[in-house]
Order: C-alpha cells, then structure tokens, then sequence
C-alpha cells in the first residue's frame, strides 16, 4: 500500500456493531470473572502480604500487555483510586537500554528474566501477561522467578499456553479475540488493585 493508496469505504451498520462487540465483551468478562473471583480475592491478599513484607510486584508482557504491565506499576507507585502511601511496583518492559542490551547480547528471550535475575528477590511477586501464554521471554522470566522464590503468576488467554506450567497460579481467559482477552487482563488488574487498597484499610 501505498501513501496515495484510499479505501473504498463501506457502508456499515455501526451501531449495530458497537452492539454486538459489547454484548460479547460482556459475556467473556462476566464468564471469566465469574470463574476467577473467589481465586483473584485470594491473589489480593498476597499482594498485600508482598506489600507489607517490604517486597515488590514485578510485570512483564509483550505488546499490548506491556503497555499493561507499565499502566499497572503506576497505579501501585502512583495510586489507583485512593490516595496512599507509594508501592513498591516495576514493569519490566519499560527501560529501553535494558531491553536493547540484554536482547543485543542474550537474545529477546531473555529481555525479562535478566531484569529479574538483577532485580527480583524472595518475596516478590511476578505478574507475567501473555494473550497466547506462550511468549518465551515471559516463560524464562518465570523459571529465574522460581529458582529465587519469587511467586509467578500468569494472565492469559484461550488455554493458558505453555506458560500455565511455570505459573504458581494462572489466570485464564479462555476466549481466542486478543482484544477481548486483554480487556478482560486489564479489567482483572483493577479490580485486583481495588482489593488491594480494600484489604489495606486505605480509606
């Protein structure tokens, strides 16, 4: 395609459609949050755990989960909705000379689980997010994860892929739209932020 290439527009039902997408994100969120409740409420009380043990929360992901996992450490060194003391909290994805320096010399595998390696103690927590849960360098991040004792624990899409078996718990979303994956990714890491500074009596 070219920069004077044009689209031959559509006429299409519009409305009809924002419809019929939001009918469906609803049922894949009300289907997976349905699933997950009793075990995300569970989740809550390990970040609070990490946070009050004097540990940190540690998020990777690829793509639009990077973006994700940089939107989450935020909320925990900003806020979420109350305001509060600042969290311990890195995304993995986010320095640029060490993604480029550890993907030049040990290959885009490695980019995570360098950075965790360095970083990671026992204690902390790794939120690993994977639409297809089979992103290699969320898997080797998990396995250096293991060997510290820090806790892994994965969000993904359609069966888990083959990250699920590194995970110390895992989080499904078992729906094949990578959109609707992710949003339901997004919605899980709110609601757990939102748990989070519940149980942390923050008024």
């Amino acid at each position: 395609m070219t920069a004077n290439t044009a689209f031959k527009v559509q006429s299409v039902d519009g409305v009809g459609m924002v419809k019929d997408i939001l009918a469906s994100h609803l049922s894949v969120t009300e289907t997976f949050f349905n699933e997950v409740a009793a075990e995300l409420d569970a989740f809550a009380d390990d970040v609070v755990a990490c946070m009050n043990s004097g540990n940190k929360v540690m998020l990777c992901g690829n793509g639009g989960s990077a973006a994700d996992a940089q939107h989450i450490a935020a909320e925990f060194v900003g806020r979420f909705v109350k305001d509060r003391p600042s969290l311990p909290s890195i995304a993995l994805t986010t320095d640029t000379s060490a993604l480029t320096a550890i993907g030049n010399d040990y290959g885009y595998d490695e980019v995570f689980s360098r950075q965790v390696a360095g970083l990671g103690q026992k204690g902390d927590i790794l939120i690993g997010i994977s639409t297809s849960g089979n992103s290699k360098n969320v898997i080797r991040a998990f396995e250096v994860a293991q060997e510290k004792g820090i806790m892994c624990v994965l969000l993904a899409g359609r069966d888990g892929g083959a990250a699920v078996k590194y995970a110390d718990k895992a989080f499904v979303v078992r729906h094949n739209v990578t959109a609707q994956i992710q949003e339901c990714h997004i919605m899980f890491l709110h609601t757990m932020c939102s748990l989070m500074e519940a149980k942390m009596g923050i008024d």
